[in-house]
């Protein structure tokens, strides 16, 4: 048995370049640390409009937006595995990586590993939440060779002021 995550990958968008699904299972085998052993997520890679219309129905902004992690009832991951679901929008994430000055495979090495964390349970609604989560991003990202997001953000917040 595989110590990376299963990862099911649906593409229904078209164009541009999008990770192997070996880094996607990296990445994901990455923020579950060694609880990633027999687990198992699906990816499905959406446009905008899709994105958009998650976001509305099951969070309440009217936006498109980056990634969505929807976790697996708990019996669901107890009895086979199953970690959840990543709605990811390329089109978002590539905008994002270009606004950020920062490379598409970083983006989506953090949006991957944010989502995993997601659905691991972690979150940031509360500022303890985030500050804990962030740390693990942050720590999770410095393994995969890739920079902090966060710093990057900030330093270019105040670039801009």
């Amino acid at each position: 048995m595989s110590q990376w995550p299963a990862v099911s990958i649906v593409r229904r968008v078209r164009g541009g370049w999008l990770p192997a699904a070996r880094e996607f299972r990296r990445w994901a085998a990455a923020a579950l640390g060694a609880r990633s052993r027999g687990c198992e997520i699906s990816v499905l890679l959406v446009g905008p409009a899709a994105s958009r219309a998650l976001n509305a129905r099951y969070r309440g902004h009217d936006q498109a937006t980056n990634v969505l992690s929807f976790p697996a009832p708990p019996g669901a991951a107890a009895a086979c595995g199953l970690l959840g679901d990543l709605v990811i929008c390329p089109a978002m994430l590539r905008a994002e990586a270009h606004a950020q000055h920062k490379s598409a495979h970083a983006h989506w090495a953090h949006l991957v590993v944010h989502g995993v964390l997601h659905l691991a349970g972690y979150d940031h609604e509360r500022k303890d939440e985030a500050v804990r989560m962030e740390r693990r991003e942050i720590r999770v990202l410095r393994e995969l060779g890739v920079a902090n997001p966060y710093r990057m953000a900030s330093a270019r917040a105040r670039r801009s002021v």
